[in-house]
């Protein structure tokens, strides 16, 4: 389906009846209690793998919403919650605004939500070397115009690692002999039954801990709306393939054009190999309309520049991989440490991004979204990422234009389950 060197590359190398109605927004603000717990998951045959994770109602609200988020650790290790993707919200920011939350505690915070789009909140920032792997929660804002779409499915993938006895070790642990698993929300397989000329939205998320992943749906053409959150121009994944460095995001459309009672695999690939974790089953219901939708207008924007202005940039080189330099662990992070960078409020940064690792590393920035630059400064790819997969020695640069005033994490981890997640931060100002 794909080897190794293309599923690294990712997108770093490129490449209704009834209509859903506009909900009204609910009045005051929405309400969300979270709980850090032990938990447990089934990722083989025979009793249940212990697990931790971030338990409460699912996350799905209105642009324009603020949530009340009440935070409680019940884990007996410190805990940070990490909101992949929700640009501008410099009191939430993970270890430069929130410290660790103790074993015991809890806090509490508001989280505007200005962007549409689909988000991840973790805990991986403290994960690293921890007693128990935990899972991760999909964040989804409503657009607040009308989506032509029937219905709409998060498709929520997790690496693991299980060792014979049936434990589950954290990333930044040599795995040793433990057997990669993956699930989707929480399961080993998940199935999409709709019926004929439905049109569905594909949320599909990587809340892998290392591994840069594909997904393939056979036989239709999947149409890219979205990708990291940010709305884009539609476009076809080729061949039906989407690749996904971990914490990234893809939001697609399809039109279900197949006969009742066909079913269509969704495969998943690692680099390694190929492996089915799902299908969409055409229902024996009648079609739910007599021809398929026409293709979908682009998504509405959230508002982000059609274009950022290149010249007079701030120019910052950064290693990554190689030795750690002022790279730390986030366990080690301290907020008194010099920033990688500033930035001035309105100015754009082109970061140079270098691989220095003999593996490919994987790139996420906090507090806003950019453009991958193509190779002669000249242009860039038509849709906005916070997250990019780099391959050993390549250098990628990268634009955005620094609207948020704030103090904002780096975060760098190498594709190896061992390979220790690593931060550091840039300011705003």
């Amino acid at each position: 389906m794909v080897n190794r060197r293309t599923l690294l590359a990712g997108f770093g190398a490129a490449a209704l009846a009834p209509v859903w109605p506009v909900t009204a927004r609910a009045q005051g603000r929405p309400a969300l209690a979270l709980q850090a717990k032990a938990d447990s998951l089934a990722l083989r045959d025979g009793p249940l793998t212990p697990i931790w994770s971030l338990q409460g109602p699912e996350l799905r609200f209105q642009r324009g919403d603020t949530a009340e988020v009440a935070f409680a650790n019940e884990l007996p290790a410190p805990a940070v919650l990490n909101w992949r993707g929700i640009d501008g919200v410099a009191a939430a920011e993970p270890l430069t605004a929130r410290a660790p939350l103790a074993a015991g505690g809890k806090q509490a915070l508001q989280l505007p939500l200005r962007h549409a789009g689909t988000f991840l909140c973790d805990m991986s920032l403290l994960g690293d070397g921890q007693a128990r792997p935990s899972r991760a929660r999909a964040l989804v804002v409503r657009e607040s115009d009308m989506v032509a779409v029937d219905r709409d499915e998060v498709f929520l993938v997790e690496d693991w690692r299980v060792l014979p006895d049936g434990t589950a070790i954290a990333p930044g642990v040599e795995p040793k002999d433990a057997t990669p698993a993956y699930t989707v929300n929480g399961k080993t397989s998940f199935d999409i039954s709709a019926r004929t000329n439905e049109r569905v939205r594909l949320r599909f998320i990587s809340a892998c801990q290392r591994a840069v992943i594909a997904t393939k749906i056979e036989t239709y053409e999947v149409r890219v709306m979205a990708v990291d959150g940010q709305p884009a121009e539609p476009f076809q994944a080729r061949n039906g393939a989407l690749v996904l460095a971990p914490g990234g995001r893809a939001d697609v459309f399809i039109d279900v054009t197949m006969p009742a009672g066909t079913s269509t695999a969704i495969l998943l690939h690692d680099g390694k190999e190929a492996r089915p974790v799902g299908k969409i089953v055409v229902s024996s219901e009648p079609p739910i309309r007599p021809v398929p939708l026409r293709p979908a207008p682009p998504l509405p924007s959230n508002g982000l520049p059609e274009r950022i202005e290149l010249k007079g940039a701030t120019r910052v080189d950064l290693a990554l991989g190689g030795p750690q330099g002022d790279w730390v662990t986030p366990a080690s992070f301290a907020a008194t440490a010099a920033p990688a960078f500033r930035a001035k409020t309105g100015r754009t940064v082109v970061l140079a991004l270098t691989n220095r690792a003999a593996t490919s590393t994987v790139f996420h920035l906090h507090g806003h979204h950019f453009r991958l630059l193509d190779r002669l400064d000249d242009g860039w790819k038509p849709f906005w990422l916070d997250t990019l997969a780099i391959e050993p020695g390549q250098t990628q640069r990268i634009a955005f234009l620094a609207e948020h005033a704030g103090r904002w994490l780096i975060e760098s981890v190498a594709t190896d389950w061992a390979a220790p997640r690593l931060v550091r931060w840039y300011a705003v100002e």
